[in-house]
C-alpha cells in the first residue's frame, strides 16, 4: 500500500484557525441539526445529553486525537500516512486500509448527501422567494417538483463541491471555511434567539433538558454512543487528512478539544432553534427531516418575517452541508492525486463525476439510498475507527505519538494513551456490532 509522493507536498493550513474551521465545518452536518435534539428529546432529555458527552471525552475525541496525530506524522493521504507510518515500524502497509474504509464510506455518503443538500438549496431560494406563504401541505413547489429539479439541484450542489476541492488548499476548502463557519455561528446563534422568543422555549428547554435518568436504558445509552461517535467524524479519513496539512507547532489535543465542544454546542444550539417552534405550533418533533422539509416551510410562512427566516434557517443547513461534503470529497481527492499522480482538479472533477452517477442511480432506484447509509455509516465508519485505535495504540510505540501530542502534559497524554488502547476499541467494536446485528434483526 504504498504509495508514489505525498500529496501534501508542503502545503499547510495558513493557521490554526484555518484547520479549526474545516476540522469543525467537516463534523457540524445535518444531522446537529436535527438528529441530535431528536436523539436526546426521545431518550431521556439531559441523561442523554450527559452519555453523550461521556462519550464524547472518552471515545470519539481520543480517536480524533488519534487521526489527525498519524495524518501529521507522515503529511500523506489518509491512506499513505497510516501505511508509511506502518512501514517506518517495519510492520505490514495494510494498515493503509484505516484509511482505504474510511474514504470508500465518505464517497459513499458523498453520493446521497448530496442529494439532500440539494435539496436544502431548492428549499432556501424558495423560502426567500415567499414561495410557501400560500402552500398548502403537500402541495407542488416550483423549483423542487419531480425528479428533473431533484437532479438539477443534486448536481448543483456537487459541481460547487468540485469547484472547490479542485482548487489549492488555501484558495479552495480554507477560504470557503474561513468565510462561512463563522457567519454559520452568528446565524445559528441568532436564530435560536428568535425562535426561543417567538416560540414556546420553556417547552423546548424541557424536552432536550429534563433530567430523565429513569428513562436511560443500554439501548438508549449505545444511542447517545453512537451520536458521540458519528458527530465528529472520525473514521472518515477527513481527521487524518486534514491533520497532514497542520503545522508541526499546533496543539492537537487542545485543537480536538475546541473540536469537540463546537460540535456538541451547535447540536443543543439546534434543538434551541427549532424546538421552540415545533412546539409552539404543535407539530411532531419525532418528525426528523420530514419536519424540516414538510412541517416547518408552513409554519415560516405564519411567522413574521417569516419567508427571511425560512430561507435563512435552510441556508444555515446548507452550510452544514457544504463544509462536511467537501471533507467528503476531498480525502479521496488527495489518495487519488497520491496514489494514481492525478492533478487536483482532475480528480476532483472524476471522482466528483463518478460521485454524480452514483448518486443519480440512487434518485431513481427505491432503497439504495438506505444500503449506502447502512453501509458506509455502520460498517466503514467505525470499522476504520476501530482500525485506528488498535494501530494507534497498540502497534505506534508510545513515543512516536508523544512526539506528536508535545503540546499535552504528562498526565493527559497518559489518559489519552490509556483510552485509545483501551475503552475506544470496546466502545467502537460494540457500535459496529450493534448497528450490524439491529440492521438484520430488523
Amino acid at each position: 500500500m504504498a504509495a508514489t509522493q505525498s500529496a501534501v507536498a508542503g502545503a499547510k493550513w495558513s493557521s490554526q484557525f484555518a484547520f479549526l474551521m474545516a476540522a469543525i465545518g467537516a463534523a457540524v452536518g445535518l444531522g446537529n441539526l436535527w438528529r441530535f435534539p431528536f436523539q436526546a428529546g426521545q431518550n431521556g432529555g439531559s441523561a442523554f445529553v450527559f452519555v453523550y458527552l461521556i462519550c464524547v471525552v472518552l471515545i470519539a475525541a481520543p480517536i480524533l486525537i488519534a487521526e489527525v496525530a498519524v495524518g501529521r506524522n507522515q503529511r500523506r493521504s489518509a491512506v499513505g500516512s497510516p501505511a508509511a507510518l506502518a512501514r517506518s515500524l517495519g510492520k505490514t502497509q495494510g494498515w493503509g486500509a484505516i484509511g482505504l474504509v474510511g474514504i470508500v464510506a465518505s464517497f459513499l455518503v458523498l453520493t446521497t448527501y448530496s442529494v439532500i443538500a440539494g435539496q436544502i438549496m431548492a428549499f432556501s431560494l424558495m423560502a426567500f422567494l415567499g414561495e410557501f406563504g400560500d402552500r398548502a401541505p403537500g402541495a407542488a413547489l416550483s423549483l423542487y417538483d419531480g425528479p428533473g429539479w431533484t437532479v438539477f439541484w443534486f448536481s448543483l450542489f456537487l459541481l460547487m463541491n468540485i469547484v472547490i476541492v479542485a482548487r489549492d488548499l488555501r484558495r479552495g476548502i480554507e477560504r470557503v471555511v474561513t468565510l462561512l463557519m463563522p457567519l454559520f455561528f452568528i446565524l445559528i446563534i441568532a436564530l435560536a434567539f428568535y425562535a426561543l422568543t417567538i416560540g414556546d422555549a420553556g417547552a423546548a428547554f424541557a424536552y432536550l433538558f429534563s433530567p430523565r435518568f429513569d428513562e436511560l436504558s443500554p439501548q438508549i445509552a449505545l444511542a447517545a454512543m453512537g451520536q458521540a461517535f458519528y458527530s465528529l467524524a472520525v473514521g472518515a479519513g477527513a481527521m487524518i487528512t486534514y491533520g497532514a496539512y497542520l503545522d508541526a507547532k499546533e496543539n492537537i489535543a487542545g485543537s480536538a478539544g475546541l473540536i469537540a465542544g463546537a460540535d456538541t454546542l451547535v447540536a443543543l444550539t439546534s434543538g434551541l432553534m427549532i424546538f421552540p417552534v415545533v412546539f409552539a405550533f404543535a407539530l411532531d418533533p419525532a418528525a426528523g427531516m420530514g419536519l424540516i422539509f414538510n412541517a416547518l416551510p408552513n409554519v415560516f410562512s405564519g411567522m413574521p418575517a417569516g419567508a427571511f427566516i425560512g430561507g435563512v434557517f435552510f441556508f444555515l443547513a446548507f452550510i452544514a452541508a457544504l463544509t462536511s461534503s467537501v471533507s467528503m470529497l476531498f480525502v479521496s481527492t488527495v489518495l487519488a492525486c497520491e496514489w494514481l499522480g492525478w492533478g487536483r482538479a482532475a480528480a476532483s472533477w472524476i471522482i466528483g463525476g463518478a460521485a454524480w452517477a452514483i448518486g443519480l442511480v440512487g434518485v431513481f432506484v427505491s432503497g439504495m439510498d438506505h444500503t449506502i447509509d447502512f453501509l458506509a455509516g455502520s460498517v466503514f465508519l467505525p470499522l476504520s475507527a476501530l482500525l485506528c485505535a488498535i494501530f494507534v495504540g497498540w502497534v505506534v510505540p508510545r513515543t512516536v505519538m508523544r512526539d506528536e501530542l508535545h503540546n499535552a502534559g504528562d498526565g493527559v497524554f497518559s489518559l489519552w494513551r490509556f483510552l485509545v488502547r483501551w475503552l475506544c476499541p470496546v466502545g467502537v467494536a460494540t457500535i459496529l456490532a450493534f448497528g450490524i446485528v439491529a440492521e438484520f434483526s430488523g
